[in-house]
């Protein structure tokens, strides 16, 4: 915890990354009265397209993320595969939050298991992989099936392979390795869910969820606030881990703690993200302040905001695949029908649609999680 002052509208905020949650949070920061600036990798970028200022540089250009830093009074994050080497450069001449030091336990899934582990925060069963031979003995101590995947860099499914009984591990080595992986133990778990948190620089602290999340080919496509069906011991159980990897880090900022819940209504943390997450969309317009707002007062140091549920809200996203017809040719997606349900449409920026890509968000509120979530789907389905 620190006294350092409040960073007040007027200052200028940094962003690392320039992609839909850097949209986002700018959006957010420039409602409150401050400039933003963003680090991206290329011009005109989703966030770089509405920041005040977009600084194009590599993320591992040490020189070129000390300039950058130097023009904000505070950073943060919107993507945590920076090179935890640039963030430590930075946090030379300015505040980042969250720090280095929270980069380099969550971008490496081995050092983050470790973490969790000694947190006392349950986990599943893992074991470091760095070659075929480990991963036979890894196998060895945790059974089949199980989850092989690289330690940085994966997500949305990339960088992993489900290994069934009677898997060929040495071609899975192939296709996965080499460099470090972790194996993780299959986890029989009824659904996912998510707690977003934020934590100021004093120690104050708020939370939102649990959050269900649906996921379709390893990539989110459904979530709902609150989570439906969630007794109050669940969600008292899952609000403490959340605090407790929180207050453990030492995050300041705002950050998602992805866990699974099995049929006996028991939790195992997944894995952290140092930053706003995809399920956490629906607070924009299901909450009193959007996570996009907490982000701003954590970093600044303000008074966190409520995150007081508003109505059931439920989120769908929207990915390129909706730009084109059955027989692949290109179509722009019927908005008029998305807003004649009621949905609030948020679209990225982004130049190109492709498979797969988020190019865009619904969000829908309505009287109980399960009808925001089958209108929400209903909506999608129009466009």
């Amino acid at each position: 915890m620190t006294d350092s002052p409040p960073i007040l509208p007027g200052a200028t905020l940094g962003v690392f990354g320039g992609g839909q949650l850097g949209r986002m949070f700018v959006h957010a920061a420039q409602r409150m009265g401050y400039r933003v600036h963003v680090y991206s990798a290329h011009h005109g970028s989703p966030a770089g397209r509405v920041a005040d200022q977009e600084h194009v540089g590599r993320l591992g250009d040490l020189r070129s993320v000390a300039s950058f830093a130097l023009s904000v009074d505070v950073a943060t994050l919107e993507f945590e595969n920076v090179p935890t080497e640039s963030i430590k450069v930075a946090e030379r001449h300015t505040p980042v939050r969250p720090g280095s030091h929270v980069l380099h336990t969550t971008q490496h899934r081995v050092r983050e298991k470790r973490f969790l582990a000694a947190a006392g925060v349950p986990v599943g069963p893992f074991e470091p992989v760095d070659s075929a031979e480990m991963l036979h003995a890894a196998v060895e101590k945790i059974g089949l099936p199980a989850v092989l995947k690289t330690a940085q860099m994966g997500y949305d499914g990339k960088g992993q392979r489900v290994l069934q009984p009677g898997a060929d591990l040495d071609a899975a080595w192939e296709a996965i390795g080499p460099g470090d992986c972790i194996l993780e133990a299959f986890v029989d778990f009824s659904r996912e869910v998510s707690m977003l948190v934020a934590r100021a620089p004093s120690g104050e602290l708020v939370l939102y969820g649990p959050i269900e999340n649906d996921h379709a080919h390893h990539i989110l496509d459904v979530s709902v606030l609150p989570a439906p069906d969630t007794s109050p011991e669940t969600a008292e159980r899952a609000a403490k881990i959340a605090t407790a990897v929180a207050e453990r880090l030492d995050a300041i900022g705002l950050i998602c703690v992805e866990m699974f819940q099995r049929p006996d209504g028991s939790l195992l943390v997944n894995e952290i993200a140092p930053r706003p997450h995809n399920s956490g969309h629906l607070t924009i317009e299901g909450c009193r302040t959007s996570q996009f707002e907490q982000q701003v007062r954590a970093v600044c140091g303000l008074p966190l905001g409520s995150p007081e549920s508003l109505r059931p809200a439920a989120m769908a996203n929207l990915l390129g695949d909706q730009w084109f017809a059955s027989d692949g040719s290109a179509r722009e997606p019927d908005w008029i029908a998305a807003l004649h349900t009621g949905a609030h449409v948020h679209l990225y920026g982004k130049e190109s649609a492709r498979a797969g890509r988020k190019m865009g968000h619904l969000t829908l509120l309505s009287d109980t999680p399960e009808h925001a979530r089958a209108a929400v789907r209903a909506a999608r389905s129009r466009i």
